[in-house]
């Protein structure tokens, strides 16, 4: 498993950018894949973007053209910009090792909430 942990979230008004980290316990080379996901309310968890470590990256619809996954080193980052109150989630950050099928560790979330 990797242990992984959240920062970053906070309370920002709509149009405004956040940027979560995700530290990870081991080089992201060796992870096969990161992931956010968010949770909001009420409502089922959702991939937001993941990226691997041969650098591809994959996004939601809801967020294509706003928010942006990088990664350096044992860190994996997601820049948000022109947030929109629908954002309001808690935002997880998951790692698939490359002999998994899915997201086998999780970090504890960090808060995000987008005031209009």
């Amino acid at each position: 498993q990797v242990q992984l942990v959240e920062s970053g979230g906070g309370l920002v008004q709509a149009g405004g950018s956040l940027r979560l980290s995700c530290a990870a316990s081991r080089s992201i080379f060796n992870i096969g894949a990161v992931g956010w996901y968010r949770q909001a309310p009420g409502k089922q968890r959702e991939l937001v973007a993941a990226i691997s470590s041969g650098g591809s990256t994959n996004y939601a619809d809801f967020v294509k053209g706003r928010f942006t996954i990088s990664s350096a080193k044992n860190t994996v980052y997601l820049q948000m910009n022109s947030l929109k109150p629908e954002d309001t989630a808690v935002y997880y950050c998951a790692a698939r090792l490359p002999v998994e099928l899915d997201f086998g560790s999780w970090g504890q979330g960090t808060q995000v909430t987008v005031s209009s």
